[in-house]
């Protein structure tokens, strides 16, 4: 129930920010304001916030083909708190880089979203996503992968305020999050991926 509640809410606040602007540039996390105008809130409310609805669409689909299946094999609150350990650690990343750009702002669940993902392919290695576009199966790892090259990519063509370099946070952060929570998935995940 905790996965589609966050959807939910997700969804329908980006869609009310991007019919509203105000909402979203209230939520955008500022690095170097942060602290000094204590906007603490927009640490975990950015990613309630996205760019445009190919932004949006993306993460909610990526976000759709994993959160579910993970939800059901670790449960709601181990799914809730994987959810801001993956929000948080892609914003401590951001802070860390930018926090001396005065202009600098950011927004999109992309770090949570690809903290599930990771944990996500820890207890399902061998899982598949089939794309609308494209109608072949993708192994999961390998559509991980794909992710982080086009993060990778488009962190150096950055366009809009999505912050790219959260989504290398987000992964490392979901698969530490099953590391520390649940070592023998780690076991059980390397012995079938050999």
């Amino acid at each position: 129930m905790a996965a589609q509640a966050i959807l939910a809410l997700t969804v329908a606040v980006s869609l009310a920010g991007l019919a509203w602007p105000r909402l979203i540039a209230w939520n955008l996390f500022r690095p170097y304001w942060f602290l000094p105008r204590r906007q603490y809130w927009t640490a975990l409310t950015n990613g309630l916030v996205h760019a445009g609805i190919g932004h949006l669409l993306f993460n909610a689909l990526s976000y759709w083909f994993f959160a579910f299946a993970l939800q059901r094999v670790i449960g709601s609150e181990r799914f809730v708190a994987l959810y801001l350990v993956g929000l948080i650690a892609s914003n401590a990343g951001t802070y860390f880089k930018h926090r001396h750009e005065p202009d600098y702002a950011c927004l999109g669940a992309s770090g949570a979203v690809l903290a599930v993902l990771f944990a996500t392919i820890v207890y399902f290695p061998h899982m598949s996503v089939e794309l609308i576009l494209l109608p072949l199966p993708i192994p999961a790892p390998l559509f991980a992968l794909l992710y982080l090259a086009y993060s990778w990519y488009a962190a150096r063509h950055p366009f809009g305020r999505i912050n790219h370099e959260a989504h290398f946070d987000g992964a490392v952060a979901g698969l530490a999050f099953v590391a520390l929570t649940d070592w023998p998935a780690w076991q059980h995940a390397w012995r079938s991926l050999r």
